[in-house]
């Protein structure tokens, strides 16, 4: 039997088929039956291409080969916008067809992530996305905004979430390096940032559980911190007010606005604050504690000042709901310790590793200012070269002296750094700014090859500290060093090696110990004040049989009894010894006892000549 021929396709749109086969033969690409076939299969089941993404996705994925090459090309010039679940499930390589339209922009950009590190398989992956966003939007690569890069990656993302087994971490990874890629060529003005999961619609779900009336004044409150506080306080301050008005709610209906608020639901709060689980299990730290209750006090006190009307009637929070906070020393490493973590630095083969431990050991900076360094943070004042630290926690900028071997280090970092590269950032990776994680990790490392357990990078900040303090640095020097605002700051390292309770503490003991060694006497010098002048005193006035108990004020009759003598006999070698009594007797105007003296010494001159 004769085969039944397939039913004839209605042609549509044959002029963009027809202009579809001319792109392809411009290329030098196959425009056989296939081609033309697959063509109009699409256009004959989705007349208007608009309609493509409403298409069941089994249906978008049930097309054939050459059909999924023709909605590539839609896609990439813009006749066609499939949606994120397509571009997910299919992974068309749209960058290739997307290379062939714009050959210099394929060219720029492989160029530009070549010199930020990235190989070309990557760098070809990243060209692919950039093909994705083109087909997302129906706008070429230089007309993208921002917000259509932003809006973009959330849609691709939540696409791979909702398909199974499209790997999730992969694409998010692939996304995070095409922005550095496109900053660096210029498609957008924003460095690369990694993002935190949005919680937005979860925290929107529990503040419609809130009474209007307290939401709308702790909402506006939080408005108006936002511009002054920093964005890590704001968020605390959110989260206390949020989960305080949940527990209000939830327990107590009645109250529907701040101006109804009691001391009861303070005592409440605080409560529940010390009997809730922490995240990684065991109660909430007293710190935390703390840090709850101040938010809440400093909200209620904000709106006293501002004379609100949603206010309660008095102050509700008070010193004594604050837990009693420790007051721990600064954990810092011992001089072995310490050399032997530079000494496992150095031993590390990542040159960012070895650098970034080596410039905090030194210069005492914190992690984050360590990352906003700039390429022009070295300076030369003079002869000596200086490190320019950013402005930081404390709102300031200083500079601090550069040792020569972290000089050369540095030089050394900035020779190797890529070029072209639109950020001024000193410490960069593939052109995106250096991850913390990635110092805690290289300080961590080296700490376990130094067989010193955990070590973090805010222990050789305090490391220095502690060295420079221990010899002789001043108070003043180590604020300036380290960027404190205020010596209160610094003194903490000043109990950690208190010299003056140190010198006591050594002096005492020298002499406790000699009741160990010695322990039928003490030293004399172990004696106090008046006990040492009354030994001395004794000694001066003992006598065979006794001691003269005569006070010093009162001269004695008989102090030179001896030498009033007949038989008393002296020579001219005493002669100094003669002098210095004659001359005590005349201080002390004892007439007599001079004349005794004088007598002697002449005798003695008269025998002499």
């Amino acid at each position: 039997m004769r085969r039944a021929r397939a039913a004839a396709l209605p042609i549509v749109r044959p002029d963009l088929v027809e202009f579809y086969l001319a792109h392809r033969a411009a290329q030098g690409m196959n425009t056989d039956h296939k081609v033309r076939w697959g063509a109009r299969v699409l256009l004959a089941t989705v007349p208007d291409l608009a309609d493509f993404h409403r298409l069941p996705l089994e249906r978008q994925l049930a097309f054939n080969h050459e059909t999924h090459r023709f909605i590539s090309w839609l896609s990439v010039t813009g006749r066609l916008q499939p949606g994120g679940d397509y571009l997910v499930a299919r992974r068309p390589r749209l960058g290739i067809v997307l290379a062939r339209t714009e050959p210099e922009l394929h060219l720029r950009f492989m160029e530009t992530a070549r010199s930020l590190g990235f190989r070309d398989t990557v760098a070809m992956t990243q060209f692919n996305l950039l093909g994705h966003f083109v087909a997302l939007f129906g706008k070429q690569p230089e007309e993208l905004q921002q917000s259509d890069w932003d809006e973009g990656r959330r849609m691709l993302l939540e696409a791979a979430r909702r398909i199974p087994n499209r790997g999730v971490k992969a694409l998010s990874t692939a996304l995070f390096n095409l922005e550095a890629t496109l900053f660096h060529c210029e498609l957008t003005d924003q460095l690369p940032r990694r993002r935190t999961p949005d919680r937005a619609d979860m925290r929107a779900r529990e503040w419609a559980r809130v009474p209007a009336p307290m939401a709308d004044t702790m909402q506006h409150y939080l408005q108006q911190i936002t511009g002054t506080l920093r964005a890590g306080t704001v968020k605390n301050a959110e989260l206390t007010l949020r989960e305080f008005a949940l527990l209000v709610a939830t327990e107590d209906t009645s109250v529907t606005s701040v101006a109804g608020l009691r001391r009861r639901h303070i005592e409440r709060y605080r409560q529940w604050l010390l009997e809730r689980p922490a995240a990684r299990g065991g109660p909430l730290h007293r710190h935390t504690v703390r840090d709850r209750l101040s938010k809440l006090r400093g909200f209620l006190r904000r709106l006293d000042e501002w004379d609100a009307a949603d206010r309660p009637p008095r102050q509700l929070v008070f010193d004594s709901d604050f837990p009693i906070a420790d007051e721990p020393l600064p954990r810092f490493l011992d001089d072995a310790a310490a050399a032997k973590l530079l000494v496992a630095a150095r031993q590390d083969p990542d040159p960012f590793a070895r650098l970034a431990i080596e410039i905090l050991a030194r210069t005492g900076m914190r992690r984050s200012e360590m990352l906003g360094l700039t390429i022009d943070a070295v300076v030369q004042i003079g002869s000596a070269y200086w490190l320019r630290v950013p402005v930081g926690k404390m709102h300031t900028d200083r500079y601090v002296p550069l040792h020569p071997q972290l000089k050369a280090l540095l030089d050394d970092w900035l020779l190797h750094r890529p070029e072209g590269l639109r950020s001024n950032l000193l410490f960069t990776d593939h052109g995106r700014p250096v991850n913390a994680s990635r110092i805690e990790a290289a300080v961590r490392k080296a700490g376990e090859r130094a067989g010193l357990g955990r070590v973090t990078p805010h222990q050789l900040r305090h490391t220095l500290a502690t060295q420079a303090i221990n010899r002789g640095m001043s108070l003043e020097a180590i604020a300036a060093l380290l960027g404190h605002r205020s010596l209160s700051m610094t003194r903490v390292y000043a109990r950690i090696a208190d010299r003056t309770v140190a010198d006591e503490y050594f002096a005492v003991s020298e002499k406790v110990e000699a009741l160990y060694d010695a322990p039928r006497q003490l030293p004399a010098e172990a004696e106090g004040s008046e006990m040492a002048k009354l030994r001395r005193e004794v000694h001066r006035r003992m006598l065979g049989n006794g001691y003269c108990a005569r006070p010093v004020e009162m001269d004695c009759h008989f102090e030179s009894i001896c030498e009033s003598c007949t038989f008393f006999v002296t020579t001219i070698e005493f002669r100094p010894t003669l002098e210095r009594q004659r001359d005590d007797a005349a201080a002390k105007g004892q007439v007599a006892r001079e004349r005794i003296f004088d007598g002697l010494l002449d005798r003695l001159d008269g025998e002499a000549s």
